[in-house]
């Protein structure tokens, strides 16, 4: 730890060296933009002092062409990303569509039926309940009904295509293994930290009802 010139002995002083701390770890996620530490120290030291080297006018401009260039960035480095994973997960589907009980359909969307149930397949505008296990082709978990003990509710018409699609041909009782590629998932914007964008996904799907009022 490097030494400290500043006494942090008060309230006070503990405070804003912790205000300080917090300001900085926010640019030290992956995704916070490249920034000059000398000159936002001295626009902190400036504000506080009430100077000020740039007008409030060349603040503004240079804070929205910054923004627009991060943007651009972001959106470079998103379809990057998509890209590789849209390979990936088409090269993954391409296997699979050859194993056995595998069953691709015309939109892209291959299931596995693992255990078949019995009745009529939900409608588009209906409610069902489901338990299912979502995973990446190399084989993360990002979501389980399961783990957590406790089956979702949501309207067919209320969730990913790739499930849309599969619900409305499954019966109550019956559990699939779908795998969706990434246009009738979350697509090149992906979905928080697990899901990539351009990524394909895999869940264990199980129809336990279909919620009539």
């Amino acid at each position: 730890m490097a030494p400290s010139n500043t006494s942090l002995e008060t309230l006070t002083e503990k405070a804003s060296y912790s205000i300080g701390q917090n300001i900085a770890k926010n640019f030290k996620s992956p995704d916070a933009p490249e920034i000059s530490n000398d000159a936002l120290v001295q626009g902190i030291r400036d504000a506080l002092n009430d100077e000020s080297e740039l007008t409030e006018e060349e603040q503004a401009t240079a804070l929205q062409e910054f923004q627009t260039q991060l943007q651009k960035d972001r959106t470079e480095k998103q379809t990057q990303i998509a890209g590789v994973n849209k390979v990936a997960g088409q090269q993954y589907l391409n296997e699979n569509k050859t194993k056995d009980g595998v069953i691709e359909l015309e939109s892209g969307l291959q299931y596995k039926v693992i255990k078949a149930g019995q009745g009529r397949s939900p409608k588009l505008t209906e409610n069902v309940t489901v338990h299912y296990r979502g995973t990446l082709i190399n084989g993360t978990e990002f979501d389980s009904s399961y783990k957590r003990n406790q089956p979702v509710s949501f309207p067919v018409n209320g969730v990913i295509k790739g499930w849309t699609e599969a619900l409305q041909r499954m019966k109550p009782g019956d559990k699939w293994m779908l795998y969706i590629p990434s246009e009738l998932a979350y697509g090149d914007a992906g979905a928080g930290a697990l899901i990539e964008p351009g990524s394909t996904l895999i869940f264990e799907t199980e129809l336990i009802s279909i919620d009539t009022k």
